[in-house]
């Protein structure tokens, strides 16, 4: 089976690295300054066991590989950029390629399944960093992150069963399941504070405006029929942390876009899931609009992590 991970920042860098580190076929595609560092000199990946440098054959765009029957796509780009993803990437394949989606929210596999039929999801619990081209750190010991997988919309087959067993020959603990997307549905609820991180500090994720953002989408999940698997404080706790040498972990992943200075976060997919589903179900959602509004003014005014207070954003409800 070969890898072709597509989008090598913190979570698809993690993943394809470990993977080609233990031998696993793996290839990236990855563009811009990141792909060109990875080209040039590597992939530099920083885990507790320290730091190495893992020459991953990568590439900038779908259309330089051949794909073949034994190949699998891991989509791990941030959610709001999948569908210029698999804009690229459709022309070129077979609808019954397999497709796994590692990647925050609920939306990537529906996009998904209208372009193809094999579609997973994967409920990554990881603590990776990607801030600067060329360089992913990891703040999980082996066996500290997990990914369980599983088909969408439910159940599970070989396929969800190989990847596992490569992930945990990788030291990911994973397990082929049969309600992944009941899975992503908690982990959902925990990254609801993601934004509210970045804008407060990660102390702002414990605050009573990040209870009752959680506290919306459990109301939005319960007028929709929708159960999630665990709560977002059982989903947080399968993870165990680690520090490696030299760097620190800053936060989440919408901390890491901000101080990259990315164009975009991912609180459409987020926070805006919770309002849409809110939307169409008659049920108040004022948290999650007013982070959703937050997350596009962090990236407008370019405003640094961790500088609005908590209670500003408290007086704006």
């Amino acid at each position: 089976m070969r890898y072709i991970v597509y989008g090598a920042g913190a979570i698809g860098g993690t993943l394809g690295a470990r993977l080609f580190e233990r031998g696993g076929d793996v290839v990236f595609i990855a563009r811009g300054d990141h792909g060109r560092a990875i080209a040039a000199n590597g992939l530099r990946f920083g885990s507790s066991a320290g730091w190495r440098t893992l020459r991953v054959p990568v590439v900038e765009h779908p259309a330089a590989l051949t794909f073949a029957a034994h190949d699998v796509v891991v989509l791990a780009m941030k959610s709001q950029d999948t569908t210029n993803a698999l804009d690229a990437l459709a022309p070129l394949t077979p609808v019954d390629l397999p497709i796994v989606c590692a990647q925050n929210g609920v939306e990537n596999e529906r996009r998904t399944l209208r372009r193809y039929a094999n579609v997973h999801g994967m409920c990554v619990m990881m603590a990776s960093v990607y801030l600067e081209p060329g360089v992913v750190h990891l703040h999980n010991p082996e066996f500290g992150a997990s990914c369980d997988i599983g088909r969408v919309p439910d159940g599970h087959d070989a396929l969800d069963s190989a990847i596992a067993a490569d992930l945990e020959a990788a030291g990911i603990r994973s397990r082929a399941c049969d309600d992944v997307m009941s899975r992503k549905y908690a982990k959902l609820t925990s990254n609801l504070t993601n934004v509210l991180e970045a804008a407060s500090g990660r102390a702002s994720s414990g605050s009573e405006l990040a209870n009752r953002a959680r506290s919306e989408a459990a109301a939005v999940f319960a007028a929709a029929g929708i159960v999630a698997a665990r709560g977002p404080a059982d989903v947080r706790a399968t993870m165990q942390f680690s520090d490696v040498e030299g760097v620190t972990r800053p936060g989440g992943s919408t901390v890491q876009s901000i101080l990259r200075g990315a164009p975009s976060v991912e609180v459409d997919d987020l926070n805006g899931e919770i309002v849409l589903l809110g939307r169409l179900h008659h049920v108040p959602t004022p948290v999650n609009v007013m982070l959703q509004q937050l997350g596009k003014r962090l990236v407008a005014e370019k405003t640094p992590a961790g500088s609005i207070p908590l209670a500003e954003l408290e007086r704006s409800l």
